[in-house]
Parts: structure tokens; C-alpha cells; sequence
């Protein structure tokens, strides 16, 4: 697959992130990474409206995650998302948390497909989709 644009979003820690230990409990990561993912749908405006008059939307499958480095409590970063890989109905997208000085905090690869909500299950991505996804031209 020829390399796919990276979409960027920008979140902060919050006290709401923290667990008892006082960092970033490893569910939160996956939730910022989610919030990342739907930054980069909804700007190529496949939201949730969109999902919703469809019937069809992006699903995961499998989740890699490994944590490099501690986030802390009101710290800035990037969550960088691109597709790296997709085949058929199934694709890979790798998304990266870094700060300013591209430090890498956390990385994650998602196995995702296109599911259709009234089918319940996977189905080819259309067009629009593939855009979305930052998929080549089909």
C-alpha cells in the first residue's frame, strides 16, 4: 500500500485520565486513541451522523498496544493515525501518541474492518470510506 497520509490530533491529560497510582490508567490510552480515530473520520466528514444514514461504519478488531513513557498530568500530545495496511474487508491502522520533541509515549496497532450495522457484518469499504481512511483510490 503506498503510504497513507497521517492525520494528527492534539489532546491533554486531565486529572480525570490519572488512576490511583497517579498516571495515565491503559484504558484511557485506548480512549484517546479513539477520540483520534473519530477526529479523523469526522473531518473527512464520515462522523457519526454520517454512520448513522449509512448503516455502515469502522470497527476494531484487534488491539497491539505498547506503552514506552509515562504521560503526566497536564502534559500536551499528538496522536498520530495511518493506515498501513488493507486487504479485502480487514485493515491495519498504527497510531502513535508523541509530545512536541517526538518523544513516543504509546503506539498501538488496530486490525479494523467495515461493518454494516443492519447486515452485522464486515463489508467492503466504499469509496467514500476509503477516503475517510486515507485509503488508495479503488
Amino acid at each position: 500500500m503506498a503510504d497513507a497520509s497521517v492525520h494528527k490530533c492534539e489532546i491533554i491529560i486531565l486529572e480525570h485520565h490519572l488512576d490511583a497510582y497517579g498516571h495515565v490508567n491503559n484504558v484511557a490510552y485506548i480512549g484517546f486513541f479513539e477520540q483520534a480515530r473519530w477526529d479523523l473520520i469526522s473531518s473527512a466528514g464520515c462522523g457519526l451522523e454520517y454512520v448513522k444514514s449509512t448503516g455502515v461504519g469502522p470497527v476494531v478488531l484487534e488491539i497491539q498496544t505498547k506503552f514506552r513513557k509515562e504521560l503526566k498530568l497536564r502534559q500536551r500530545v499528538t496522536i498520530k493515525s495511518q493506515m498501513v495496511s488493507w486487504r479485502s474487508k480487514i485493515g491495519t491502522l498504527r497510531q502513535w501518541m508523541e509530545d512536541d520533541a517526538g518523544v513516543l509515549y504509546c503506539e498501538a496497532l488496530f486490525t479494523m474492518g467495515m461493518f454494516d450495522l443492519k447486515q452485522r457484518r464486515l463489508v467492503t469499504a466504499d469509496a467514500t470510506w476509503a477516503r475517510a481512511l486515507g485509503l488508495p483510490s479503488q
